[in-house]
Protein backbone atom coordinates (compact mmCIF):
# COMPACT_ATOMS: atom_id res chain seq x y z
CA UNK A 1 0.00 0.00 0.00
CA UNK A 2 0.90 3.43 -1.23
CA UNK A 3 1.91 6.32 1.82
CA UNK A 4 0.05 9.18 2.16
CA UNK A 5 3.17 10.76 0.81
CA UNK A 6 3.49 8.66 -1.77
CA UNK A 7 -0.11 9.38 -3.01
CA UNK A 8 0.24 12.79 -2.71
CA UNK A 9 3.72 12.84 -5.12
CA UNK A 10 1.25 10.40 -7.95
CA UNK A 11 -1.30 13.83 -7.04
CA UNK A 12 -1.02 15.22 -10.56
CA UNK A 13 -2.96 18.56 -8.74
CA UNK A 14 -0.15 18.33 -6.12
CA UNK A 15 2.90 17.31 -8.37
CA UNK A 16 2.93 19.45 -11.22
CA UNK A 17 5.91 17.44 -12.26
CA UNK A 18 4.64 14.08 -12.49
CA UNK A 19 5.01 13.41 -16.18
CA UNK A 20 8.98 14.02 -15.93
CA UNK A 21 9.30 11.91 -12.56
CA UNK A 22 7.58 9.00 -14.60
CA UNK A 23 10.00 9.87 -17.90
CA UNK A 24 13.05 9.92 -15.90
CA UNK A 25 12.39 6.39 -13.36
CA UNK A 26 11.74 5.03 -16.80
CA UNK A 27 14.95 6.17 -18.37
CA UNK A 28 16.47 4.66 -15.56
CA UNK A 29 14.98 1.30 -15.78
CA UNK A 30 15.51 1.10 -19.15
CA UNK A 31 19.66 2.20 -19.02
CA UNK A 32 20.68 0.09 -16.34
CA UNK A 33 20.38 2.95 -13.81
CA UNK A 34 23.14 4.92 -15.77
CA UNK A 35 22.64 8.44 -14.79
CA UNK A 36 24.42 9.56 -17.32
CA UNK A 37 22.39 7.89 -19.91
CA UNK A 38 19.10 10.30 -18.65
CA UNK A 39 20.64 13.31 -18.10
CA UNK A 40 18.10 15.04 -20.25
CA UNK A 41 15.63 13.99 -18.51
CA UNK A 42 17.12 14.97 -15.31
CA UNK A 43 17.60 18.31 -16.81
CA UNK A 44 13.61 18.74 -17.94
CA UNK A 45 12.79 17.53 -14.04
CA UNK A 46 15.03 20.08 -12.64
CA UNK A 47 14.15 22.99 -15.09
CA UNK A 48 10.02 21.65 -14.43
CA UNK A 49 10.63 21.48 -10.50
CA UNK A 50 12.34 25.23 -10.54
CA UNK A 51 9.70 26.67 -12.87
CA UNK A 52 6.35 25.55 -10.44
CA UNK A 53 8.56 26.51 -7.38
CA UNK A 54 9.22 29.80 -8.89
CA UNK A 55 5.00 30.36 -9.52
CA UNK A 56 4.42 28.64 -6.24
CA UNK A 57 6.16 31.59 -4.34
CA UNK A 58 4.75 34.05 -6.54
CA UNK A 59 1.08 33.02 -5.63
CA UNK A 60 2.66 33.17 -2.17
CA UNK A 61 3.75 36.22 -2.40
CA UNK A 62 0.44 37.33 -3.62
CA UNK A 63 -2.11 35.51 -1.28
CA UNK A 64 -3.24 33.31 -4.12
CA UNK A 65 -4.50 30.20 -2.30
CA UNK A 66 -4.00 27.29 -3.28
CA UNK A 67 -0.16 28.29 -3.63
CA UNK A 68 0.55 25.56 -6.14
CA UNK A 69 -2.02 25.72 -8.82
CA UNK A 70 -4.51 23.18 -9.91
CA UNK A 71 -3.34 20.66 -12.97
CA UNK A 72 -6.16 22.49 -15.27
CA UNK A 73 -4.71 25.43 -14.40
CA UNK A 74 -1.30 24.43 -15.01
CA UNK A 75 -2.23 23.55 -18.02
CA UNK A 76 -3.57 27.04 -19.07
CA UNK A 77 -0.41 28.97 -17.86
CA UNK A 78 1.34 26.97 -19.90
CA UNK A 79 -0.86 27.57 -22.77
CA UNK A 80 -0.29 31.08 -22.35
CA UNK A 81 2.93 30.82 -22.47
CA UNK A 82 3.07 29.08 -25.83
Amino acid sequence: RMSRHAKKLRDHDINPCLAETDATTKCMDDNNYNKDMCTDYFLKYKNCRKFWHEVKMQRKRNGVKPEMPSAEERKKILESMG
